[in-house]
């Protein structure tokens, strides 16, 4: 019988300390182990008796990381010879300062400008040209992982380099991402380097809200109020729900998800992974779609002005490009060339910004065309 005893969480090592330690011969004998015990090095106690509001008004801004500046207040010290203290805190004080922001985000993006499915590249690079064009517009982002970025971590193959195609290597321009100039096309060192960047950029933006672990578990449709066609739909919004409570719903009876209505809804699904192209497999199993055409094998040189060239309004509401787009129009894959990604987000974002601008809305609702009411409503005046 092995007598390993490695790595174990500190809550397994408590959960089976009684059935590995050795048997005490007496009480004297388990004295002499704990006292001989090394206990874990402890900071000085810190005085957690004022909230948050007293360390904020007592902190100062004296300490530079980058210096390594030693300095010291009522709340806090730096000292990096072993008397490093913490302003104080308590529990109670982290789960408010969490809780009653992101209650306050749900429910003011319940009701969104626009909102993006997906935060890899084509996502972050729409949401980076929404919010810097438009920043009246509030842009709310899905994302079913824990890591926003989805692919473009690595390059093919788990690799670290990224390719990007001219001219895609202008956005990296503006997100002041170095690389390497091969001529007509340039090399990111690592691929993380492009979406950490873009990543930051777009959370910076005071009118965008990111959630991750969420996952988009349906569409919202409604009666399309600019249509001729009888009984026509459009896309107004989506149902999301914690990626865990999605993936548990064989476990559950009813978990139910929450609501965000938005006039313009953009999809960035991918074609991999448990998510993937899930609005463009929704609007066929709805009948909105009548077939997916199945991505391709892989022919680079095809697909990626493909991508770029028919990423559009797919039905009304719904934007969608990148390698969803793919799924829908049975273009080939790209394999690990990104510019594709980047563009077709942009041109997602151009063409999301005209559908907004075109159209009345009332509590994040399209109810016709911009102008229309205003000019029907002078027409019965001057009658």
């Amino acid at each position: 019988m092995s007598n390993y005893n490695g790595f174990k969480s500190s809550i397994a090592s408590l959960r089976v300390a009684g059935a590995h330690a050795p048997p005490s011969k007496n009480a004297d004998d388990l004295k002499a182990a704990v006292a001989s015990t090394e206990l874990p090095a402890s900071p000085p106690d810190s005085d957690a008796s004022s909230d948050v509001d007293s360390a904020r008004k007592v902190g100062g801004d004296g300490a530079t990381w980058a210096g390594l500046k030693e300095e010291k207040t009522e709340s806090w010290t730096v000292d990096w010879d072993g008397s490093f203290k913490f302003a104080p805190i308590k529990e109670h004080i982290v789960s408010r300062a969490m809780s009653s922001r992101y209650g306050k985000d749900q429910y003011e993006t319940a009701i969104s400008d626009i909102v993006i499915v997906g935060a890899g590249s084509a996502g972050l690079s729409a949401a980076y040209a929404i919010a810097k064009e438009r920043p009246d517009l509030k842009v709310t982002i899905i994302e079913a992982a824990v890591a926003p970025g989805g692919g473009a971590w690595v390059g093919g193959q788990l690799q670290s380099a990224m390719v990007v195609r001219k001219p895609g290597h202008f956005f990296l321009d503006e997100l002041n991402v170095p690389y390497e100039d091969e001529g007509d096309y340039v090399v990111v060192k690592h691929a993380g380097i492009f979406t950490a960047s873009c990543l930051a950029a777009v959370l910076k933006f005071p009118n965008v809200k990111l959630y991750n672990a969420t996952a988009v578990e349906d569409l919202i449709s409604r009666p399309d109020p600019l249509s001729k066609v009888p009984d026509a739909r459009r896309i107004a919004g989506v149902v999301v729900n914690y990626t865990l409570v999605t993936l548990a719903h064989g476990l559950q009876s009813c978990m139910d998800p929450q609501t965000i209505t938005a006039p313009v809804v953009m999809s960035f699904a991918g074609h991999d992974g448990p998510f993937g192209a899930f609005s463009v497999k929704r609007l066929v199993s709805t009948g909105l779609v009548e077939s997916l055409g199945d991505m391709r094998t892989l022919d680079m040189r095809q697909a990626e002005d493909f991508i770029v060239n028919n990423t559009r309004e797919v039905v009304p509401g719904l934007v969608t490009g990148g390698m969803e787009l793919a799924e829908l129009d049975g273009s080939s894959r790209m394999g690990a060339s990104f510019a594709a990604m980047m563009v077709s987000g942009i041109k997602a974002a151009k063409i999301a910004i005209k559908m907004y601008d075109s159209y009345e809305i009332e509590d994040g609702e399209v109810v016709g065309w911009a102008g229309v009411g205003k000019k029907l409503a002078a027409a019965k005046i001057s009658a």
